[in-house]
């Protein structure tokens, strides 16, 4: 007869949290001790709230517990030397186990302390619950958007908490499967597919008439110039060149000229596609991982969260950091052009 059935998610973690504490048995603690001075009291503010945010649990008084790992180890080796700096003392041991608290008791205050963050989580999932719910297709899309953002609010506080739910405690994976959900109901009040529609009159291209042509775009280039770029010389023209000009001087397009990302360009906003989307649907480029990248690239231009892509964020940064260093216009879609390609590699895995 089998040991469980694997027919819920409480059944499945309930499982998880067995073989854990098993695993546990065998692997060990960390366990936390430290003292500071009264004052400043900043101090302590300070260390307490680097614990919490590790995941670690108060045991016993003033001692503060992990599962042991290479990761909590450094994580208290570089904290026991911070408050050494503060004029305190700190120390950490590891243990097998600890012989006057159960190893299933020291995962129940692991388990209680993520059931507490998970409920403000669910409180404020239940409020956009109840608005996506009221919404009907067809309803204004300013009001999608912000529900959209505001879900995307959630989900990153529900992966911060997720971060440190050593045990996957029962409400985070019931969450996870709310999350999903409501994520699929807002796509479908969008009308993704609807949206798609009506922009099959993009005129296709053919790659081979766009080769060897001069591309201008203008000045300064960003997020959506940097990418089109990119997917210009990527797939169109591998030996394409871009000059840059002012937006008002944009000459008109002639045989051996393209403007794109500029207003009333060839190639340019469509919509709420931007210059990224509508080249890719120009030259009709299909692949799995050229999608991911305009997912981001979307995001992060049409500033609309409608795939709330995890990445986006960390992908302006890097851009943001490349116009602070760029020797100029070439430079910077260069170095742009870089972080575009590294990034398909890694989609493309």
């Amino acid at each position: 007869m089998p040991l469980y059935s694997a027919t819920s998610h409480s059944s499945i973690a309930n499982l998880c949290n067995y073989y854990y504490i098993l695993f546990m048995s065998y692997i060990g603690w960390l366990l936390f001790f430290s003292s500071l001075p009264t004052k400043p009291v900043g101090n302590r503010v300070k260390v307490w709230r680097k614990l919490v945010k590790s995941g670690a649990v108060q045991i016993k008084g003033s001692a503060y517990i992990l599962p042991l790992n290479e990761e909590h180890i450094e994580f208290f080796q570089w904290l026991a030397q911070e408050i050494t700096g503060m004029g305190g003392e700190a120390a950490f041991v590891r243990a097998e186990r600890i012989d006057t608290v159960p190893g299933a008791e020291i995962v129940a205050l692991f388990k209680r302390r993520k059931e507490s963050d998970y409920q403000q989580i669910a409180k404020a999932l239940d409020v956009a619950e109840r608005r996506i719910e009221s919404m009907r297709p067809g309803g204004a899309m300013p009001s999608i958007r912000r529900l959209t953002s505001q879900l995307t609010k959630i989900q990153k506080d529900y992966d911060e908490a997720r971060r440190t739910d050593f045990f996957s405690a029962a409400s985070g994976l019931a969450l996870e499967t709310r999350l999903a959900q409501n994520f699929s109901a807002l796509q479908a009040l969008k009308g993704i597919e609807k949206e798609s529609a009506a922009y099959t009159g993009i005129a296709r291209r053919s790659v081979e008439a766009y080769r060897g042509k001069r591309w201008m775009t203008r000045r300064n280039p960003f997020v959506d110039r940097m990418a089109s770029a990119w997917l210009i010389r990527r797939f169109i023209d591998p030996a394409a060149m871009f000059e840059f000009i002012d937006e008002a001087e944009a000459p008109a397009a002639g045989e051996d000229t393209v403007v794109f990302d500029v207003t009333g360009a060839e190639f340019t906003h469509a919509g709420d596609l931007c210059t990224f989307e509508v080249l890719v649907r120009s030259f009709e480029i299909k692949n799995a991982a050229l999608t991911k990248v305009a997912e981001i690239v979307h995001d992060l231009d049409i500033k609309d969260d409608r795939y709330h892509s995890t990445e986006a964020a960390g992908v302006e940064e890097i851009l943001a950091g490349i116009l602070r260093i760029a020797r100029d216009d070439t430079d910077a879609l260069d170095r742009g052009m870089a972080v575009f390609e590294m990034l398909y590699a890694a989609k493309s895995r």
